[in-house]
């Protein structure tokens, strides 16, 4: 078969199979009178082998190597090419990411994109100055997406970066409260924290209600701080978890101080009450948390609260009656 016909037939270029046959990969096996390469079954099932080779990536030199050496064991070479695809995958899909994200501000001119790519690899950079400045600026015209600002955001590590994402997201308009709700999902805690706390300095409804639903997460510091932001909002939801706070002695100066922002309204107040006076009459309740309990009490208005420190004055743990017989004092003074 001539060099044209084996072309048509197994769609390799004539040019191509001159190639190969410099790099010594194929030989026509003869030569017409005419002087003609003539190839011969062997020779085109080695073009396929060759082919088949090439759609799994390896290189001209690699195949060689595969075909004629008879000691060659594929399986570190195979190894080598899963980890180049994966290296390749990666590498294709951040530049498609980075893509989209240039796409989605929209940018009128060269200089705009220029702008964009700009702050994406600032907000990337190994030095926490750059990345900061990048959050501050990432406000300007055209602003960053949310995305990037809040993949920058949850893994952040630095405490003055991080507080000027979360500024930047604040401010960043909708959908940063949805995108950050999803990385309360996230199996690594220090990223759910993250998250949330982002969450808690964006107004609005939408990141109220992923507040909300925080509210019954597995992780006490996920519920910890949405109910302390909740509270501040004056949301009566948060008042469970923010009375578990005291009893757990975590934030619970914060949850005491959401508990009497809470407490506004007099039925409010003895709702409060009420709920601290059960998890003190619990005997599950420990020493130092009917301790806190008590204290809670103090910056709660209302005869329910009061009435409860009265009663406490007498209480069998003596941290605990003298802390309440200060507390009704002061308000007595008052």
């Amino acid at each position: 078969m001539l060099i044209g016909e084996v072309a048509r037939r197994s769609g390799v270029s004539a040019r191509m199979l001159r190639h190969y046959e410099s790099l010594g990969l194929v030989h026509p096996s003869g030569r017409t009178g005419s002087g003609y390469r003539e190839y011969a079954a062997q020779d085109i099932q080695r073009i396929f082998q060759i082919e088949s080779l090439r759609s799994l990536g390896l290189s001209l030199r690699e195949i060689g190597r595969a075909l004629d050496d008879p000691g060659f064991a594929p399986s570190a070479l195979v190894d080598d090419l899963i980890e180049r695809t994966r290296e390749r995958i990666a590498a294709e899909t951040e530049l498609l990411t980075r893509l989209r994200r240039i796409d989605a501000t929209n940018p009128a001119g060269w200089e705009e994109v220029l702008h964009v790519v700009a702050l994406l690899q600032a907000l990337g950079s190994k030095s926490a100055d750059t990345r900061q400045r990048a959050a501050l600026a990432s406000g300007e015209e055209p602003a960053l997406p949310v995305e990037a600002l809040v993949e920058a955001a949850l893994g952040e590590g630095d405490a003055n970066v991080a507080g000027a994402l979360r500024w930047a997201l604040a401010r960043s308009g909708p959908g940063a409260a949805a995108l950050l709700a999803k990385g309360l999902g996230s199996p690594v805690a220090s990223v759910r924290e993250r998250a949330v706390r982002a969450l808690v300095e964006i107004p609005g409804e939408e990141a109220a209600a992923q507040l909300r639903e925080a509210l019954a997460h597995d992780d006490p510091v996920v519920r910890g701080c949405a109910a302390v932001a909740l509270g501040a909002r004056g949301e009566a939801d948060a008042v469970p978890v923010l009375v578990e706070m005291v009893v757990d002695g975590r934030n619970d100066t914060d949850a005491a101080d959401a508990l009497s922002a809470l407490a506004g309204e007099p039925a409010a107040a003895d709702r409060i009450a009420s709920r601290l006076v059960g998890r003190l009459a619990d005997p599950a309740t420990t020493a130092p948390a009917r301790a806190r309990l008590t204290q809670a009490l103090a910056d709660i208005p209302g005869k329910r609260a009061l009435a409860a420190l009265r009663t406490l004055s007498e209480d069998e743990d003596r941290a605990v009656a003298v802390t309440a017989a200060y507390l009704v004092r002061v308000r007595d003074t008052a």
